[in-house]
């Protein structure tokens, strides 16, 4: 049976922060909508199941991620996820420049969590905390060159 990624999804505290966080970053916004309803409290397994939703995608066109806020119920705070916990983890990208993306990243409040690391030569990267907690890796091929 094939299988196929379709999206990450996340549920965020501010949806318009984090879409202006991922699109600086080079995705773009697909499409939004407002979900309810018992087709949505079935499908997600949660009564009165009410949020707002963005997809987004990278520009190669392969990566989508679907944000969501919720408006019922209550969306629920939780402690940021640890780079050693069990469970969800990050999204990661492959960027271009990492110093560049870093640099957006900032605008946005957002820093590494310790700097960045080079990788044997091969790439330079870091977790840095993102819009509502969210764990991002930023990751730069160093092997691959940029013609210019």
């Amino acid at each position: 049976m094939p299988i196929t990624l379709e999206n990450v999804g996340i549920a965020v505290r501010d949806l318009e922060a984090t879409i202006a966080f991922f699109t600086d970053l080079g995705l773009s916004v697909l499409g939004r909508d407002e979900v309810s309803g018992e087709w949505a409290d079935t499908a997600v397994g949660l009564d009165g199941n009410h949020a707002k939703i963005a997809v987004l995608q990278t520009p190669d066109g392969h990566g989508q991620i679907e944000l969501f806020e919720y408006i019922h119920p209550d969306a629920i705070e939780t402690e940021p996820t640890l780079p050693n916990e069990i469970g969800m983890h990050r999204i990661a990208f492959a960027v271009d420049d990492i110093d560049e993306s870093l640099a957006i990243a900032a605008r946005h409040g957002c820093h590494p969590l310790r700097g960045v690391a080079d990788y044997q030569g091969v790439y330079k990267l870091t977790y840095l905390r993102g819009p509502s907690g969210i764990l991002v890796m930023l990751a730069q091929d160093l092997t691959k060159t940029t013609s210019g």
